[in-house]
C-alpha cells in the first residue's frame, strides 16, 4: 500500500467517525495549549526580571552592609549582633579602586511631603549627584542634584512625575518650594516617566542631598551603595576591590554583601527556566491522558473495525500494513491537536500579554517544537497496542463475525 493510499484510507476512517475524531483533538489540543500558554508565562516572568534588572545598568555592583553567608538569609542580618553600618567614608573610600568608575551612596527613608494643604506619603531618596548617572535615569526638566562635597547639601530636591502632577497639577514644579518633614526644599527637576522597576515605582520618589537625608531621618548609615564599573569586564576586578576596601576599613571583618548584576540575572534566569520546565512538564502529564484516551478508542476501534480489517487482510493486506493504518490515523490525529493546539496557547498568550501588558509573554520555540513532539510520540506509543491487536486479528474470524 502506497503511501497516499494509506493517508486518503486513514483520513476517511477519521473522517466518518467525527465525534470520536473531534474528542481526541479536543483533549489533545488542550494539552498543547496548556504547554504552550504555561511555557510563555515562566518565559515573559523571566524576560521581565533579565529587562528590569537590565534597566539598572550594564555595570552595575550593590553593596548591602550585613554578610548573607553569615546570617544565612538576608544580608543586612547577622546572628547575634548588628551588623556594622556603612558609612559616607566607606563609600568614599571605593574611589581609591581604579575599576571604580563612579559610585551613588543612598538613604532611603518615607518622608510627609507637603505643598500648602496638598501632601502625601512618598519614599525619600537621599544619594549624590551620580545617582542618576549610576541609575541610568533621564529628567523631563530641570536639572539634578547638584555636584559637590557630599558631607554638605543644598535644600534643593528632585520630584517624580506622578509627585508632581499630585502637588502641583498643571502649574510648573520647577523653582517651588515644598516641605518634607520639618525641612523645606526648592524643586529643580522633575524626573522622566520610568514607572515600576523591580517593584519599585520612581515615578513616586523624591530626592535629596544625602547630608539632608542625614539630617532629616537623623541617621549616618547608608541603606545601599550603587557602583558602576568602568567596564563589564572590570566587575569581577571592582568586586574585588571592594570587599578588600571595606575589610580594611572594618578592621578585617567581611561584613558587607556585595552583588553583581550578572549573578543576580543568572540567579533568576536559571531559576525560572527551571520553574518554567517544571509547570510545562506539569501540563504536558495532560497529553498523557490524551494519549490513553487515543488507546482506549483505538482499541474500540479495532472491535468495531472487525471485517474492515478482515477484508483488508483477506485482499493480501499484511499485519505490517494494517499496523501502518492505525499509526497513520494516529499521527494525523496528534498533528491536528497540535496545530490547533498551538493556535489555542497562543491566543491564551495574547489574551495574558493584553491583562498584564508590561510583561512580555512569550512561548519559546523549544516549547512549542517539545509540545507538538510530545504529542505526536504520545499518540504513536498509545496506538502501538491497538495496532497489534488489529494486526494479529485472523481474516477468516474477523469475516465471520465470531
Amino acid at each position: 500500500m502506497r503511501f497516499p493510499d494509506l493517508f486518503r484510507f486513514a483520513w476517511q476512517v477519521l473522517a466518518g467517525h467525527r465525534a470520536r475524531t473531534a474528542l481526541i483533538l479536543l483533549a489533545m489540543g488542550i494539552g498543547v495549549a496548556a504547554v504552550v500558554t504555561v511555557s510563555a508565562i515562566g518565559e515573559g516572568a523571566r524576560r521581565y526580571v533579565v529587562e528590569q534588572f537590565g534597566s539598572l545598568g550594564t555595570n552595575l555592583v550593590i553593596i548591602l552592609p550585613g554578610r548573607s553567608e553569615t546570617a544565612g538569609a538576608m544580608p543586612g542580618v547577622l546572628v547575634g549582633k548588628t551588623p556594622r553600618e556603612l558609612t559616607l567614608d566607606d563609600a568614599l573610600a571605593l574611589k581609591r579602586s581604579p575599576a571604580v568608575l563612579r559610585f551613588a551612596p543612598l538613604i532611603v527613608g518615607a518622608g510627609d511631603v507637603r505643598l500648602g494643604s496638598r501632601n502625601r506619603e512618598t519614599p525619600v531618596l537621599g544619594t549624590t549627584a551620580e545617582f542618576i548617572q549610576v541609575r541610568q535615569m533621564d529628567l523631563a526638566r530641570g536639572v539634578f542634584l547638584p555636584a559637590g562635597d557630599p558631607r554638605h547639601s543644598q535644600p534643593v530636591c528632585v520630584i517624580g512625575a506622578t509627585v508632581a502632577a499630585e502637588l502641583f497639577g498643571a502649574q510648573p514644579a520647577l523653582g517651588q518650594w515644598l516641605r518634607i518633614g520639618d525641612r523645606r526644599f526648592r524643586v529643580i527637576g522633575v524626573l522622566a516617566r520610568q514607572g515600576e522597576s523591580l517593584g519599585f515605582n520612581t515615578d513616586e520618589i523624591v530626592i535629596i542631598p544625602l547630608a539632608a537625608a542625614q539630617a532629616l531621618f537623623n541617621t549616618e548609615a547608608l541603606f545601599r551603595v550603587l557602583i558602576e564599573a568602568k567596564s563589564r569586564e572590570r566587575v569581577p576586578e571592582a568586586t574585588a576591590d571592594i570587599e578588600e576596601i571595606i575589610r580594611l576599613r572594618h578592621e578585617g571583618e567581611r561584613d558587607i554583601t556585595v552583588i553583581t548584576q550578572d549573578a543576580v540575572l543568572e540567579t533568576f534566569d536559571r531559576i525560572l527556566r527551571a520553574l518554567t520546565l517544571a509547570v510545562g512538564g506539569i501540563a504536558a502529564i495532560s497529553l498523557a491522558v490524551a494519549g490513553i484516551l487515543i488507546m482506549n478508542v483505538m482499541l474500540i476501534s479495532v472491535t468495531q473495525r472487525r471485517k474492515e480489517i478482515g477484508l483488508l487482510k483477506a485482499i493480501g493486506a499484511t499485519g505490517a500494513q494494517v499496523r501502518a493504518i492505525f499509526f497513520t490515523e494516529a499521527i494525523i490525529l496528534a498533528l491536528g491537536a497540535a496545530a490547533l493546539g498551538l493556535f489555542v496557547g497562543k491566543l491564551g498568550e495574547l489574551a495574558i500579554g493584553q491583562a498584564f501588558p508590561l510583561i512580555p509573554f512569550a512561548a519559546p520555540w523549544w516549547a512549542l517544537v517539545a509540545a507538538s513532539l510530545t504529542a505526536v510520540i504520545t499518540s504513536v506509543l498509545f496506538t502501538v497496542a491497538p495496532a497489534r491487536r488489529a494486526a494479529a486479528l485472523d481474516p477468516v474470524v474477523a469475516l465471520s463475525r465470531r
